[in-house]
């Protein structure tokens, strides 16, 4: 059971399973090719989550998606071809967003520096620059450009603390009010009253179109609110309240009760999940449009 619920975690809040493991990596990769990276990264992004609070969100699920598919490659930010179906095509990916945002920070950057930059490390570091603009005046997490450890239960369960920001659809989670068993009954671990609040907002299994925030009252807020919602059995998703079913995950989530202690093991996990499958040295390409190959 315990290995069956860390698995659904894995394939529910990222959508799929994919290649956990990693290599060696530095700091700063560009600083002789292309200096200011990292920070006309950093300017654009501020610049477009100022005008857009949903942005840090989106960039964070996409970057999650990303990595757990083929590696962070940014596979997911390629379009569909004649010949090819896109990541971003897939069923799990249809929700993503912001991808048009990305595409004009990477021009930014094209810029300054034509054909250095990859689309992966582009995606990568905005994802950190959106969440960290309106928490902290630092990076809350280290982008490095290599692979390092695979993850574990513990980066698992810090991983579920991104939905603390941003929304989800009731497609997603509305097998747990109608018809959590196929007998058309409700999940019983979720909180009564949470559930009848959510089927004010979605009132059919076929729903695809409405959507709630994930963490209630904080949804805009990176912050630890996630784990506190979560035992009171709130969590939205299936796999979030898979985390409590078994003492190593729920100990994990008692730990990330401290918001310190949650900031801290983010930030540890995100520069781990950055790390999966990365391609580098003369594998790939540096893309000129993320949207497509060259």
């Amino acid at each position: 059971m315990r290995r069956q619920a860390l698995i659904l975690v894995c394939m529910v809040v990222f959508g799929v399973v994919g290649t956990c493991h990693g290599g060696s990596l530095k700091k700063g990769f560009y600083n002789n090719t292309c200096p200011n990276a990292e920070a006309i990264i950093k300017n654009a992004t501020e610049k477009r989550v100022a005008s857009d609070p949903t942005l840090p969100a989106r960039f964070l699920r996409m970057h999650f998606h990303d990595c757990f598919v083929r590696g962070c490659d940014a596979s997911v930010l390629l379009n569909s071809t004649t010949n090819n179906t896109a990541e971003k095509d897939a069923i799990p990916n249809l929700t993503l967003a912001g991808f048009d945002v990305i595409d004009d920070i990477k021009a930014e950057v094209e810029k300054k520096c034509p054909n250095v930059v990859s689309c992966a490390d582009v995606l990568a570091l905005a994802a950190r620059d959106a969440v960290s603009f309106k928490v902290s005046q630092t990076p809350l997490w280290e982008v490095l450009t290599g692979r390092r450890d695979s993850l574990n239960v513990q980066d698992l369960v810090v991983l579920s603390g991104g939905h603390t920001i941003g929304v989800g659809h009731c497609n997603a989670f509305s097998n747990r009010l109608y018809n959590f068993t196929g007998n058309g009954d409700q999940d019983p671990s979720l909180n009564a009253t949470y559930a009848t609040f959510l089927k004010t907002q979605c009132q059919s299994l076929s729903d695809n179109t409405t959507f709630v925030v994930m963490d209630p009252g904080s949804g805009l807020a990176f912050d630890n609110n996630y784990y506190v919602t979560l035992k009171q059995n709130k969590g939205l998703f299936q796999s979030d309240a898979a985390l409590l079913t078994n003492k190593s995950s729920r100990d994990v989530v008692d730990k990330l009760l401290d918001s310190k202690e949650f900031f801290k093991e983010f930030a540890k996990s995100m520069e781990k999940m950055g790390a999966i499958g990365v391609l580098t040295g003369n594998a790939g390409e540096i893309r000129n449009k993320c949207y497509v190959v060259n």
